[in-house]
């Protein structure tokens, strides 16, 4: 399944995530089986020091780069124009690659309030063609506001942790005015309940499914990006194998009816690791 972007790139809507995947032979293995599987779309982050393994994958995958959609996102310590620039170099230089597709604020850090600067760094970065696409990550709808009055490019995503238990729903809307597409990063709501869920357990049996493959499913229909993590080869290809089976508007009642707000992540309005 593809998204159109606001700025007419195309995405694919289900990617793989290596948040604390290893560099090394774990994350190219990771991704390879991936590509392998059929995911187009690989997304890494400055932060998580396996950027150069994701470029090798790509590169020993043999499937042509053009085919792949790959995004990565610059750290909090490195927020600012100048050095968000110089980041974004370091980026593509451990990836190998000569662009990015997307390009991520990592969090808004509003200790630091540069979110701004670093933004108008990523426009640079898309006016000369360095990326396809820029946008956010973590960002609460007051820190959009913000960056919409005073940018001039609208971000193409605001990738978020979201999940049946952690629905979204205020953002969402917002983000839908502003033709910002939500992307669900713990989009199987890591170390929580949820995928043990009797409700969620009773449709994945109904479609001889998954509980994982029935939230990722979810997901697709909300119209949510979303990008699993795993580095165990069947799992990769399970996460995938959901393109043969649709939620009925009840099935989807059932899971939306689970949202309780709850985190298992930082809150971004309050976190200011750098």
């Amino acid at each position: 399944m593809i998204v159109t972007l606001n700025n007419g790139v195309k995405m694919p809507q289900l990617g793989l995530g290596v948040w604390r995947v290893e560099e090394g032979s774990q994350v190219v293995e990771s991704v390879k089986a991936a590509l392998e599987a059929g995911y187009r779309h690989i997304d890494t982050a400055a932060i998580y020091g396996n950027e150069a393994g994701v470029g090798e994958a790509i590169k020993q995958s043999g499937v042509p780069r053009e085919e792949i959609f790959v995004t990565t996102k610059v750290w909090n310590s490195d927020q600012g124009y100048e050095e968000t620039l110089q980041a974004f170099e370091t980026s593509l230089t451990k990836l190998g690659l000569d662009y990015v597709d997307l390009y991520l604020v990592h969090w808004p850090v509003p200790e630091r309030n540069l979110y701004v600067d670093t933004y108008k760094a990523l426009e640079k970065l898309y006016a000369d063609g360095r990326v396809r696409a820029i946008g956010v990550s973590n960002f609460p709808i007051e820190f959009l506001e913000k960056l919409l009055n005073e940018t001039s490019v609208v971000p193409v995503v605001n990738q978020v942790e979201c999940h049946p238990r952690l629905a979204q729903n205020e953002l969402r809307e917002f983000c839908a005015k502003h033709n910002i597409i939500i992307e669900a990063w713990s989009p199987l709501m890591q170390g929580g309940d949820i995928l043990t869920n009797e409700s969620i357990l009773s449709i994945a049996s109904k479609y001889n499914k998954t509980a994982a493959q029935v939230i990722i499913r979810w997901h697709l229909q909300k119209g949510n990006i979303v990008i699993p993590k795993s580095i165990t080869p069947s799992r990769i290809k399970e996460n995938f194998d959901v393109f043969n089976f649709e939620l009925t508007a009840e099935d989807m009642a059932a899971v939306d009816a689970l949202n309780q707000d709850k985190r298992v992540g930082p809150d971004p309005a309050v976190m200011n690791n750098y």
